[in-house]
């Protein structure tokens, strides 16, 4: 965890040490192995480290020009440490955000360790920005954010649920690394009973009701957690899954199944 900045200190935000280079072919790879292995969540940070370039640097500047974004870039409050404590969520009341995101993790088997696992295994040479812990701070709060999306969008963990809370999350955090997979993800095959067009407009509709709601990295997600889960979607402007997808959300397995009968071949 990296050290808040007092209120009294001038808030200096440093330029950065590097901009990561460009690696098509290194993305590529990964992407592909994501499309048969969608279970090794370390293809997908290796497809964004990849391809980040300056990516992450204008949403970094984008978060610390936003007012509670500067205001949190200043605190450096640790999401990780809130979602992890699991009891602390259990404890919250029913119905809110928190308890939502605990149950959402229970019935999973996820831990938001996992993700931190899954990105020390695919960035051990490559993490966003090492030497500066404001911006390891904020690359570290936005893969925590990323089951939180899942309980507020109401997407699953399924991999057309994956897809979906991807597109949207692509309208938040516009890395050519997601859009990269999400790429892979169109050309694969389907979740069953759609077709291609169905499936790619369904995928839009999740990117546009992204595009339609607050700017999400920038939200208090500790000062929210604890409030009506319902309540939460409304001040964050995120549009209900009613009223975005009225066919209901697409539950399915995809890319994965056909691989493997591929690869029985």
């Amino acid at each position: 965890m990296t050290e808040p900045i007092s209120p009294g200190q001038p808030l200096e935000v440093p330029p950065p040490a590097v901009t990561p280079r460009i690696e098509w072919g290194r993305a590529w790879r990964a992407m592909r192995r994501l499309m048969t292995h969608p279970e090794e969540t370390e293809q997908a940070f290796e497809t964004i480290a990849a391809l980040s370039g300056r990516d992450f640097e204008r949403l970094f500047q984008r978060f610390v020009a936003h007012p509670d974004g500067r205001a949190m870039y200043r605190e450096r409050p640790s999401l990780f440490a809130t979602v992890t404590n699991r009891a602390a969520l259990r404890a919250m009341p029913a119905g809110s955000f928190g308890r939502a995101y605990a149950e959402f993790m229970d019935v999973a088997g996820l831990d938001a360790q996992g993700l931190l696992d899954a990105q020390s295994r695919s960035e051990s040479e490559s993490r966003w920005d090492d030497s500066d812990p404001g911006r390891e701070w904020f690359g570290d709060r936005l893969r925590d954010m990323h089951d939180l999306w899942h309980v507020l969008t109401g997407y699953g963990r399924d991999e057309a649920g994956e897809a979906a809370n991807l597109a949207f999350t692509f309208a938040h955090t516009p890395f050519r690394g997601v859009a990269l997979i999400l790429f892979g993800i169109a050309i694969s095959p389907l979740p069953e009973g759609m077709g291609r067009l169905a499936w790619l407009r369904y995928l839009y509709s999740a990117w546009r009701r992204g595009r339609r709601s607050t700017w999400l990295p920038a939200a208090r997600y500790e000062e929210l957690l604890p409030r009506p889960l319902e309540e939460v979607r409304r001040t964050l402007g995120i549009p209900a899954a009613s009223a975005v997808h009225p066919e209901g959300v697409v539950v399915g397995h995809m890319y994965s199944t056909a691989a493997a009968g591929a690869g029985a071949s």
